[in-house]
């Protein structure tokens, strides 16, 4: 399953342009007036990488195949959304199902439709933070009803689920997200399976005109949204995206260059997608096919391998690895490891961004 992406905001922000760029399609209804969309739209997006245009280019393969993202156009919610407003529930169990946010906040003029009658970054950002929070607080008292009663009667894993589920609750009550706690290593799995909307990782994509694609920066933008520096953010042009498809993706480049943008908004939105999750590449490469995989940071070999096939982790016996940097230095597999830069590496190896990797195993 590709990582899955959940687009959401208020609605007229740009959400459903944004998934018709970032998909190449029209798939999506963007139109001026709000809730346009109803049902969520899903598309795959190809994830850029040029490590994998460079190998393909190298070894000519029958097929290549990109890393591939699954982004989810929620319709847009509104304040009181937790409470139902805008057929909030519905458009809020949506977000509960992705890995991660893109929480789209216009910034852009114009005589599009405000739900709200003005445009105020800032105010749009904290309504849909707050409903996100308000949902989870809701849920989370539930929880902590249905769990009581066992956890009075002394049942070990009750009393620990309610233990969590009050630190969250007060979290959430001071208005901090349950991202803001700091869970052992206990704790995290159990505060996972609660689907909690405050703990998924939110990457903010600003939808700018034209105009402001050349001035504004991230910096501003933070201090327009009220964000911390930390925050993972773009700056994008929706509607300039969505034009791109039209062009040639020589024609694409000139007029990106023209604006000053030395890459588009949605192969960044992408890449900081990745960044915020913590995922990251590896490649396999052969004359039949070469392929892009995504593993979080920190994955051994035998788990990078699982994500290929189960077999493949259960029999591991070692990776055959090479770096990107090695591998297109001397050109192919077989000038790599006759130069000695084929490392045979075993289970408890950490997986690194680019390695390219054969697998040994037995089943």
């Amino acid at each position: 399953m590709p990582l899955r992406i959940g687009i959401v905001g208020l609605p007229n922000v740009g959400k459903s342009t944004l998934f018709n760029a970032l998909t190449r399609s029209k798939g999506a209804q963007a139109a001026n007036y709000p809730f346009c969309t109803i049902d969520p739209n899903v598309g795959i997006v190809e994830v850029p990488d040029e490590r994998l245009t460079v190998l393909t280019g190298l070894i000519k393969p029958k097929k290549t195949i990109p890393a591939a993202v699954e982004f989810v156009d929620i319709a847009g919610l509104v304040k009181g959304a937790s409470a139902g407003e805008g057929l909030g529930n519905k458009f809020l169990s949506h977000i509960r199902e992705v890995d991660a946010i893109c929480h789209v906040v216009r910034i852009f003029p114009g005589d599009v439709i405000h739900v709200e009658g003005t445009v105020d970054p800032k105010r749009d950002r904290e309504t849909i933070d707050t409903e996100l929070a308000l949902a989870d607080l809701d849920g989370i008292k539930k929880r902590i009803d249905r769990v009581q009663g066992a956890a009075r009667t002394g049942n070990k894993d009750a009393k620990t689920e309610l233990a969590l589920m009050e630190k969250i609750k007060a979290a959430l009550e001071q208005g901090k997200p349950a991202s803001s706690i700091t869970f052992d290593k206990d704790e995290r799995p159990l505060a996972d399976g609660m689907q909690l909307m405050t703990l998924k990782p939110v990457i903010f994509a600003v939808n700018a005109s034209e105009e402001q694609m050349t001035s504004l920066t991230p910096e501003d933008a933070r201090k327009q949204l009220l964000l911390p520096p930390d925050a993972e953010l773009v700056i994008i042009s929706a509607k300039i995206e969505e034009d791109l498809q039209d062009l040639t993706p020589d024609e694409a480049k000139t007029f990106l260059k023209d604006l000053g943008v030395e890459s588009s908004g949605l192969d960044r939105l992408i890449r900081a997608a990745y960044h915020r999750l913590g995922y990251f590449t590896y490649f396999t490469a052969g004359v039949e096919e070469v392929r892009a995989w995504t593993i979080h940071a920190g994955w051994t070999g035998p788990q990078a391998a699982g994500v290929i096939h189960t077999d493949f982790e259960k029999g591991f016996i070692c990776a055959e690895t090479i770096s990107y940097k090695d591998f297109v230095q001397y050109g192919s597999e077989l000038k790599a490891k006759e130069a000695g830069k084929m490392r045979q590496e075993g289970k408890t190896y950490v997986v690194q961004d680019g390695d390219v990797m054969h697998f040994r195993f037995n089943v």
